[in-house]
C-alpha cells in the first residue's frame, strides 16, 4: 500500500486531499500541528470508513517536530511514496509591501519557505526508498513574477499580497532546484496552485475544496513520464496546466 504524508492536514484543501487519497487506497499521514485537531480529522474521517490514516503532531516551523514526525513514520513504514508541503500562511494583514511588517516576513518565509525544506529534506531518506517518489509544493499562481507584472493578467489588480506572494515565488525557486538536484533519480518535483478556494484560508470564497485537491493530486500521482520541476495551475491555464514562474 501507498503511503503520503501531507502537512497541515487537518482542515481545508489539504484534509480534502486526504480524503480523497484514502478513498483511492492510499495509507495517509495527517500532519497537523496542533495534535488534537489532527485527531479531530482522523475522527472525521472514520465517520465516512476511511480508517487507514493516522494523525502526526507536525509543525513545519519546528525542526524538532519534524523530526518526531519522521521518527513516528519511520517506526510505521520503511518508504514514504508522495510527499505533499500543503501547510502555509498567508502573512495576516496588512499586505502591501509598504506596510507589512518585520515579523509578517519572518513567519511567513519560516512557514513557507523554510518549513517546506525542513520537512523535505528529513523525510528524504524515506522517499528516497520510494520505487516512484513524488513531492508536490503547494504554490499559488499569486507567485508567479510573470504573472504578477503582467498589466494583461486578470488577477493583475487584486492579486497583490506582498508578503504571501514573496514567500510562495522563493517556494517556487525552492522546486526549480530540488527537482533540479534529484533530475537523475525516478522523483518527480512540481509546484502546484490549488486555485482560489473556499477555505478558511479566503474567508471560504472561492471554488469548491474538492477540485482544489484533485489538481494537487493530479501532480503527486503522475507516472515515470510525468513532467518535473514545472509550475502548474489549471485555474489560470485550463489547457495545458502549466504558468509561467
Amino acid at each position: 500500500m501507498r503511503t503520503v504524508l501531507i502537512t497541515g492536514a487537518n482542515k481545508g484543501i489539504g484534509f480534502e486531499t486526504a480524503k480523497q487519497l484514502l478513498e483511492q487506497g492510499f495509507s495517509v499521514y495527517l500532519g497537523s500541528r496542533s495534535l488534537q485537531n489532527g485527531l479531530d480529522a482522523v475522527k472525521e474521517l472514520a465517520a465516512s470508513g476511511l480508517t487507514n490514516v493516522e494523525a502526526i503532531a507536525l509543525d513545519v516551523t519546528s525542526l524538532s517536530s519534524v523530526k518526531s514526525a519522521r521518527e513516528q513514520i519511520a517506526e510505521k513504514t520503511s518508504a514514504l511514496d508522495i510527499l505533499i508541503n500543503n501547510a502555509g500562511i498567508n502573512g495576516g494583514m496588512p499586505y502591501t509591501a509598504l506596510e507589512a511588517s518585520e515579523d509578517q516576513f519572518l513567519a511567513t518565509f519560516d512557514t513557507n519557505v523554510i518549513g517546506v525544506s525542513r520537512v523535505t529534506q528529513n523525510f528524504m531518506p524515506l522517499l528516497q526508498q520510494s520505487d516512484q517518489p513524488r513531492i508536490v509544493n503547494v504554490s499559488t499562481s499569486v507567485g508567479s513574477l510573470s504573472l504578477q507584472s503582467n498589466p494583461e493578467w486578470p488577477a493583475y489588480d487584486y492579486a497583490k499580497y506582498a508578503v504571501y506572494a514573496a514567500s510562495k515565488a522563493a517556494l517556487n525557486m525552492y522546486t526549480v532546484h530540488l527537482a533540479y538536484e534529484l533530475r537523475n533519480t525516478n522523483f518527480k518535483i512540481n509546484a502546484v496552485c490549488p486555485g482560489y478556494t473556499k477555505t478558511d484560508f479566503t474567508g471560504h470564497n472561492g471554488g469548491e475544496v474538492e477540485q482544489a485537491a484533485d489538481r494537487i493530486i493530479k501532480y503527486a500521482l503522475i507516472d515515470e513520464l510525468g513532467p518535473s520541476g514545472r509550475f502548474f495551475s489549471e485555474e489560470t491555464n485550463p489547457v495545458s496546466g502549466e504558468i509561467p514562474w
